[in-house]
């Protein structure tokens, strides 16, 4: 129990290459899209009656339930209330070579985004714009962190997510594969004006929360485009931002197929 309480924080994560997943949602979607990754499973009698797909799945999965007490769950948990189900995965980001082995159209470059919970909603925003893939440099929040996990509803297991990655290294793969970068940034060019070029296999470059992209990052980028702000807000949200950017993609890229 205190092992699996430990990867709550990263040097657990690193050396034993496990991360920690809490509640139904989580439990449920690496059960159907994932799971030879599980390694355990920890839940009360309750959650179980209460949500008997994830008692099957597991079964199916031949993952042995070990059944707790809600005390114990949230010693092990990260969050105050974990729903009852606590489990434990192995970590299997993808490759930054399979992110572009299969001719992505729309992809996703995370640099230096330091918010868990923003992390987590880009990932989930591109699973559901249909993007292919999203990378992470190394300047990024830990994938595995329970907050990113947490946030992504379970898209982590959907789409392939690239960790660790050098940002010259992702742009270049991402020019070899006849992808665009493009920057969102607050000092680049009108999006409407340029968002005809969005139809074309892209890679967004987002960047982090308060310093957005440094020169040298945008240096990395073929064009950077920014999003009107028509009311009074100083700015939108990171992940609001990658999210509208994302779908706008997804439009333009459907539209002209």
């Amino acid at each position: 129990m205190r092992a699996v309480a430990k990867l709550t924080k990263r040097s657990a994560r690193q050396e034993t290459g496990l991360f920690l997943l809490e509640g139904p949602q989580s439990a449920r979607e690496v059960l159907l899209h994932r799971p030879e990754t599980l390694v355990e499973m920890y839940a009360t009698p309750t959650a179980m009656e209460r949500h008997p797909d994830v008692r099957d799945a597991a079964r199916d999965a031949g993952i042995d339930v070990q059944f707790t007490t809600e005390a114990v769950l949230d010693a092990m948990a990260d969050t105050v209330t974990p729903q009852g189900i606590v489990a434990v995965a192995r970590q299997s980001p993808t490759s930054i070579r399979d992110v572009f082995a299969h001719a992505p159209r729309l992809v996703a470059i995370c640099e230096e985004v330091r918010d868990p919970g923003n992390l987590g909603t880009i990932i989930r925003a591109a699973d559901a714009a249909g993007a292919d893939a999203v990378i992470l440099t190394g300047r990024t929040v830990d994938l595995y962190n329970p907050k990113v996990v947490r946030a992504t509803t379970g898209s982590l297991f959907h789409l392939p997510v690239a960790v660790g990655v050098d940002l010259a290294t992702a742009v270049e793969r991402a020019h070899s594969a006849g992808l665009r970068v493009i920057a969102a940034d607050v000092g680049g060019e009108d999006f409407l004006a340029s968002r005809h070029v969005l139809a074309e296999p892209t890679a967004w470059l987002f960047g982090n929360e308060a310093r957005g992209l440094d020169d040298e990052a945008l240096a990395h980028a073929d064009m950077a485009l920014r999003l009107p702000i028509y009311g009074s807000a100083e700015s939108l949200n990171l992940a609001t931002a990658a999210s509208v950017c994302l779908y706008e993609s997804a439009f333009a890229q459907r539209a002209a197929s």
